[in-house]
């Protein structure tokens, strides 16, 4: 279960700190700050069917393309993805956000499971597709 202040360590340089989950929020809101390493590209477009994100720039900048339309955010700038909206972002270089997702749903544990090792790791689903499916209420994937 995420709790606040867990850190969670992506590939090319990402992690996640959490700093209020789910549980903490009535489900309202999920709080991170997330670190890029600027290693990483763009992940594959996706959508949120039923979230909002909202981003702050601490530190660097960060590439989107929020639907369809392509832009550069940098330190002090805010933005946000409505919920269904297409989109993709990536650092700009090493860089840093403070993160929010409305409503929270599960998205922390997606993150925990996506990165994380052992039995309930996306790794060891049965097939990418199941875990995709387990999470499609947080994320799905457009194909674009």
């Amino acid at each position: 279960m995420a709790t606040a202040g867990q850190q969670i360590e992506g590939h090319g340089g990402f992690g996640l700190r959490l700093i209020r989950t789910g549980a903490e929020t009535d489900g309202e809101l999920l709080e991170m700050e997330a670190t890029y390493g600027g290693e990483a590209g763009m992940p594959p477009e996706h959508v949120h069917p039923s979230q909002v994100e909202r981003f702050e720039v601490l530190e660097g900048a960060v590439q989107t393309i929020i639907d369809g339309v392509e832009r550069r955010y940098e330190a002090g700038e805010t933005f946000e993805v409505p919920a269904g909206t297409p989109h993709q972002m990536a650092a700009a270089g090493p860089a840093r956000t403070r993160w929010e997702v409305r409503p929270a749903l599960r998205t922390a544990e997606f993150f925990e499971r996506l990165y994380g090792t052992g039995p309930d790791s996306a790794r060891e689903a049965e097939s990418v597709a199941d875990f995709l499916a387990e999470f499609s209420d947080e994320i799905r994937f457009t194909g674009g």
